[in-house]
Parts: structure tokens; sequence; C-alpha cells
């Protein structure tokens, strides 16, 4: 059976916490989410978790060296964050969800929010939510949230909001909309404005925005380099005649 370790090294202070969780899916919303608040709140690191099933990946930080999969505390949000900067293996979604719900239990946490992306033909950055029970639905649904009413929700995220249920633990998916698997700064910006609104937080999303700005214009010079090349090879492919 593959092994999952949490392992605190650092006490835990804050008491009832909201536990957010964040792994790298389709347009890294959750993960360029995590990234901003460990940035902007400089939350203390409490914790890791191990598996012997994780990629051999070890993560830098200002030049120190610190395990892909992370447990910071933000105490300011009476919060837990749990980031990896790794992609999680199928084979070990599960196995991870349930020893991560399990420790949720242990610490007497109000519930479980999984931050992702959702990838749509309209890219309006929405923000859509569903949840394990119908109590923490109509909370989210007096927010900027549209209820995610069909549908799937693929990798740890869904595996995590299964184990809420099995469980019978309260869990709730936020999904930022995005167009595709390019990195969506603006979408995790919206996401960040829907927590605030939930929780009462005060997180500025002021770079996330620029972020998406640099992105957004980068992506039209490359498209625009893209258009240009295509222009001149069909140009050369022409037929010539005289």
């Amino acid at each position: 059976m593959i092994s999952v370790d949490i392992n605190l090294v650092k006490e835990q202070e804050v008491e009832k916490p909201v536990v957010l969780t964040s792994f790298p899916g389709i347009g890294l919303v959750g993960t360029i989410l995590a990234a901003h608040y460990i940035m902007e709140l400089k939350p203390e690191q409490i914790g890791i978790i191990t598996s012997d099933a994780l990629p051999p990946i070890a993560t830098l930080m200002d030049g120190i060296i610190t395990p892909p999969v992370r447990i910071y505390q933000l105490k300011e949000m009476n919060a837990i964050l749990i980031h990896s900067d790794v992609p999680i293996p199928p084979e070990l979604a599960n196995r991870m969800s349930r020893e991560i719900v399990e420790w949720c239990r242990k610490i007497n946490a109000l519930r479980v929010i999984s931050v992702a992306g959702i990838t749509t033909f309209e890219n309006k950055k929405r923000v859509f939510g569903a949840a394990t029970n119908k109590e923490l639905l109509e909370e989210i649904s007096k927010v900027r949230v549209e209820i995610f009413r069909s549908g799937t929700i693929s990798g740890i995220a869904g595996s995590l909001m299964n184990e809420c249920v099995a469980k019978n633990f309260p869990g709730m998916a936020l999904l930022g909309e995005t167009i595709g698997f390019n990195p969506d700064p603006r979408a995790a910006a919206e996401v960040a404005k829907v927590l605030n609104e939930l929780f009462g937080w005060n997180v500025s999303v002021e770079k996330l925005i620029k972020e998406a700005e640099i992105i957004e214009a980068q992506m039209q010079k490359l498209a625009e380099q893209t258009k240009m090349q295509e222009s001149r090879r069909e140009e050369k492919e022409l037929p010539m005649f005289g």
C-alpha cells in the first residue's frame, strides 16, 4: 500500500481552521493562489506531506531546500494552507486525500476547501462552486459563485471532495474559470475575491492582476509572432508562375 505521512515540524496554533488545498492543475489556479498567499502573507510553514509515490523533487525557496508538499498556517485568517509544487500522481490521489481529511478531523478543522481550475469556452472569469452538503452550497451561493450543477472534478481536487463525502466532513470546491492549461493569475484572483467574501478576509489581488496583464501581453506577442511565421510559411509555399 502506498504510504502518505503528514509531519508537523512546528506547533499548530490556529484553532478550528479552514483548510485550503492547492495542487497543480488546469490553469494552475490553485497553485497561483497559494503562491500569492505565501508571498503576500508570509505564513509560517508548520509541516510537510511525504510519500514514496511523490516525484523525487526538492523545492528551493531563497536557497533553502524544502519538500514539495507543504503545510502553512495563516494565523490572521485562522486558516491552514496545504500547497504542492508538484502534480499528484493518480495512484496517490485517493490515499493522500484520505490522509488529509483524517488529519483535518484530528485538528478540528471547520471544512476543507479545494481550489482548482475549470475549463470553459467562454472565459468570463467566473468562479464555480460545489459542496458536500446543502448548507455549504447555500453559503457559497450567497457570494459571487455560480453553482457547478453537473460535470466532473478530476484529480486530487475531486478525490478530496469524495473523501469528504465518505467521512461526512464539510468540503467545498472553488473552481476558477479558465480557457486552457496556461497559467491564469486572473482566475486565481477571482477565487481570492470569493474567499475574501466568504470569510471576511482582506487579501489584496492587485499583484495577481498585474501578473495576469503581463502574461496576457506575452501570450498576445507570442500569438502575433506565430501568425507572422505562418504567413511567411504560406508565402513560401505559394506556387510561382511566370
